[in-house]
């Protein structure tokens, strides 16, 4: 029996929502209402360093302006601490994972002498140089073993919307870091805990997450949690032909105008235009819309 549909935005709090976040979150509450389920937000403020105070207050506003409102008051993962804390020991029990006392430098310097180039934007595959032991190195992070009794951890799933997607995480990726060396914890980890925790069904985000989905699901079978459905969206690139986000300069969406920020997300998620006199009609306009786009 299929479990009953439960989806989530989950944003970070390092500025407001710009064009690119509001597809997700568009995508993922119109996900939720055509599947008849809920909506659950979910601020990921675990990466402390990069968050900026009062920015998960603008973002609610932001969503409420644009009528995408929760079915729960939002968690914040920086209060689920102690769930990451017994994920992390009951994968040390499982005997999958490992101290690490590499610096970026040092990794850098183990693929060179591996003969391993590494372009800008690549992921960086860690060379396994602690998975034997720290060599007396001090421990800094904690690492997930992606080889576990001599096989590789090789990972295929459907994407909604991007078809059958695989990927070996062993030499794709290599044994990736869960507790970081400055104590935080890794978004893969934080992420899968406390979507098993939310009980959340589909995933619907953003196709520049989509690599992450191996790893993700690598940790849920460790854990076993539940895999959710995956639907990845199209971004919105800026003017370099880069996904447009925080991180390059994103400027928020206009909230003046909600029905045109929200066409323009709509757009882009491939649903036509929508004639509506407000939000609450807009939105009840597009659930359908999308249901004929994006639900089989």
């Amino acid at each position: 029996m299929a479990r009953p549909y439960v989806g989530r935005f989950a944003p970070s709090p390092t500025g407001p929502l710009h064009p690119g976040s509001l597809v997700a979150a568009l995508a993922s509450w119109l996900d939720a209402r055509a599947h008849g389920g809920r909506w659950l937000l979910r601020i990921e403020d675990v990466d402390t360093p990069r968050c900026v105070p009062g920015a998960d207050e603008v973002i609610l506003g932001q969503l409420a302006i644009c009528g995408l409102l929760p079915d729960e008051a939002p968690i914040y993962q920086s209060s689920r601490g102690a769930a990451y804390r017994e994920a992390l020991e009951h994968l040390g029990k499982l005997g999958v994972t490992y101290a690490c006392g590499c610096t970026r430098r040092a990794i850098e310097e183990a693929m060179v002498q591996l003969g391993i180039l590494h372009e800008r934007f690549e992921e960086r595959v860690y060379p396994g140089t602690c998975r034997g032991g720290l060599d007396g190195k001090q421990p800094r992070a904690t690492r997930v073993l992606t080889v576990c009794g001599g096989t590789e951890a090789v990972i295929s799933w459907t994407d909604r919307r991007l078809g059958k997607q695989h990927q070996n995480v062993a030499r794709e990726v290599g044994d990736f870091v869960i507790h970081r060396a400055d104590g935080l914890w890794a978004y893969q980890l934080a992420v899968i805990v406390d979507d098993g925790w939310q009980g959340i069904t589909d995933v619907v985000r953003g196709e520049d997450l989509a690599d992450n989905t191996a790893r993700q699901i690598h940790l849920q079978r460790l854990l076993g949690l539940d895999v959710p459905r995956y639907l990845h969206t199209p971004l919105v690139l800026g003017a370099d032909g880069r996904k447009l986000s925080k991180q390059n300069g994103a400027s928020a969406f206009d909230a003046s105008d909600p029905l045109g920020a929200l066409q323009a997300a709509a757009s882009t998620l491939g649903l036509p235009p929508i004639e509506a006199g407000d939000v609450s009609q807009w939105l009840a306009a597009a659930v359908p819309a999308w249901r004929a786009r994006w639900v089989a």
